[in-house]
């Protein structure tokens, strides 16, 4: 999915940095549109939904999609657990997750141009849906691009200061030297952004 209109205007409407640059920061400037608008829960919902949508770079369809995969799914997770589950295994967002890139939009365009491989296989689809045990690494020959050389710098100062640890997110495994990622758990509640509230948008889907 791209965005072809303004994207700080976007930010602005959400109330939120979609886009993770510095570039689309609204904590100064113009209030959000939203903050003192009365509104209703079926407008609350829906801008929730908006916000979620527009964070993972998904089109309506496609957004649609995994609510109606949550719903079907057998897990003992509650609906809106089991969605985000399917969103945060997205390949993209674990390359993001990772720190592989700076924001979703630049691992979406790294994972898009094959810079990566899942277990051995060169892989183009950013919404490939992984699993646990899954290793994702960067190809041999964009190691030592000057592309990825920023990357091995801030991921080597990075878990020096964290005593080798460079992800926040628990199930996730980082392999600095060899530039690997390990899915080692399923996420959990508290991995998921706090400020996505899932909730109110299996409520506006339910309707």
């Amino acid at each position: 999915m791209r965005y072809t209109w303004p994207k700080k205007k976007l930010c602005r409407r959400e109330g939120v940095n979609l886009f993770g640059t510095e570039k689309y920061d609204i904590s100064k400037g113009k209030r959000s549109p939203l903050s003192s608008r009365k509104t209703s829960e079926f407008w609350t919902q829906l801008r929730k939904k908006q916000l979620a949508k527009r964070m993972f770079w998904l089109s309506e369809k496609q957004f649609l999609w995994y609510f109606k995969k949550a719903l079907k799914s057998h897990a003992e997770w509650t609906t809106w657990e089991k969605m985000l589950k399917l969103l945060e295994l997205r390949l993209d967002n674990v390359v993001y997750r990772a720190n592989f890139a700076r924001t979703r939009m630049q691992a979406r365009q790294f994972v898009s141009h094959a810079h990566f491989l899942v277990n051995g296989v060169k892989v183009d689809i950013p919404s490939i849906s992984l699993k646990v045990g899954d290793v994702i690494e960067l190809r041999d020959k964009l190691k030592e691009s000057s592309l990825y050389k920023w990357l091995l710098e801030e991921l080597q100062e990075y878990a020096k200061e964290n005593k080798g640890n460079i992800s926040k997110s628990k199930w996730i495994d980082i392999d600095v030297k060899n530039l690997k990622i390990t899915i080692n758990a399923l996420p959990q509640v508290e991995d998921f952004d706090q400020i996505i509230d899932i909730q109110k948008i299996v409520e506006f889907y339910s309707k």
